[in-house]
């Protein structure tokens, strides 16, 4: 018994220690999923490639984190449910505690010309780093005439109504069931689908966007309950893994709610492109902003709880789970829609990240290096604060 125990205990400590490291070291977004290939089943050998595949095939269709879901998946896999939550927890820890030391630097000398100087030379950089990442999920959503329309359509109707991100995803994947598996369950779906916006509209409700409307009473600022709410949402309806997140956080916090000014997102999302790990841990960034370090603790815990219930959760059905024609049907529209919801982000954010000719060369030079040499993140982060500061200097 002592020795099963022992071996018990070795598994947790492996765990620990690999996925802290990962946390700590993986940059990339989808990337990080390849490095986990590498590192914990090639070289450790704790799943067979064929069970690595089942993670990452069931980590694509849920919402929230893929990455991190996929730490959970193999945590499991390696040391039952525990394991699972202490994998998932190891890999987001790292990134946390990066973003949330960035945002206290930022928080006390964001105010002071060489930071923002920094951020000046970051922001084309992080808009030409979502550019390539979006091009490069294109190639893989546009398989056909249908998904090309579907993409079209998603950011014609969050640029121009008000159905907000998680209805439209909604609807595509509505539109996904009709088009790939059967026309009549997708149109009775889109029909459902659509009388449920349009009862969130009337009642003035907020199950599809936010919790609390802060913005309509002047002077009043969310509370932690606001933040927990918010994020709970956001992590539960993020189809299509950190793109997505930040098509919904960007329109809620900024455009919705008034949390954040557009500046002080895009600060933000510069700050978490520094940061490794899952780009989600932005939620500590907004937290901090709104509450203080209280605020980032639960911005994040509330974020990344909706991935840790639906992994665990649908593990024990996950054979079957895959199995459904129509959510393989739905999966489908709802990547392609991710893809028009993304460029509508982009180009809201577009002005604030290259407010002149410098910055834009800036912006077209990253895409450059990016495309032609694959150069990776940090790098480029690290580049493009630096030029930042140089070029504010020779303008004094």
């Amino acid at each position: 018994m002592s020795t099963g125990r022992d071996d018990f205990r070795q598994r947790w400590r492996e765990l620990a220690q690999a996925f802290l490291t990962l946390g700590a070291l993986s940059y990339g977004g989808a990337a990080i999923m390849g490095i986990m290939q590498a590192e914990i089943q090639q070289k450790r050998g704790w799943l067979t490639k064929e069970r690595y595949l089942e993670g990452f095939s069931l980590v694509q269709i849920l919402p929230g984190a893929p990455a991190t879901q996929l730490s959970i998946f193999i945590g499991h896999e390696r040391a039952g449910w525990r394991g699972g939550i202490l994998a998932g927890a190891c890999f987001i820890l790292p990134g946390f505690l990066i973003l949330l030391a960035l945002t206290l630097i930022y928080a006390t000398y964001g105010a002071l010309p060489l930071m923002r100087d920094t951020l000046y030379g970051l922001g084309p950089v992080v808009l030409s780093i979502f550019v390539v990442a979006l091009t490069r999920l294109a190639k893989a959503a546009f398989k056909g005439v249908w998904q090309i329309v579907i993409g079209i359509v998603a950011g014609v109707m969050v640029a121009m109504t008000a159905i907000g991100v998680a209805g439209v995803l909604l609807l595509a994947g509505c539109a996904g069931v009709a088009f790939y598996h059967s026309r009549v369950i997708g149109l009775r779906a889109a029909f459902a689908v659509t009388l449920l916006i349009g009862g969130y509209h009337l009642l003035g409700a907020s199950a599809l966007s936010t919790p609390g409307t802060p913005h309509s009473s002047a002077g009043v600022a969310p509370g932690l309950g606001d933040i927990a709410l918010f994020f709970l949402h956001a992590g539960a309806f993020t189809f299509g893994g950190g793109l997505t997140v930040l098509g919904f956080v960007q329109d809620q916090v900024v455009n919705q709610l008034h949390w954040l000014t557009p500046r002080e997102f895009l600060d933000g999302l510069a700050l978490g492109q520094l940061t490794p790990g899952p780009i989600l841990t932005l939620a500590a960034y907004v937290g901090y902003k709104l509450c203080g370090l209280a605020g980032a603790l639960v911005g994040v815990m509330s974020i990344f709880l909706p991935s840790f219930i639906l992994i665990l959760s649908v593990l024990p059905i996950v054979n079957r789970f895959r199995e459904l024609a129509w959510i393989r049907a739905a999966m489908k529209a709802i990547g392609a829609a991710v893809i028009g919801v993304v460029c509508v982000t982009l180009l809201h954010i577009a002005p604030y990240a290259l407010p002149d000719l410098f910055t834009t060369a800036v912006f077209g030079c990253s895409i450059a290096i990016m495309l032609l040499w694959g150069l990776t993140p940090l790098p480029l982060m690290v580049g493009g604060g630096l030029i930042g500061i140089v070029s504010r200097l020779r303008f004094l």
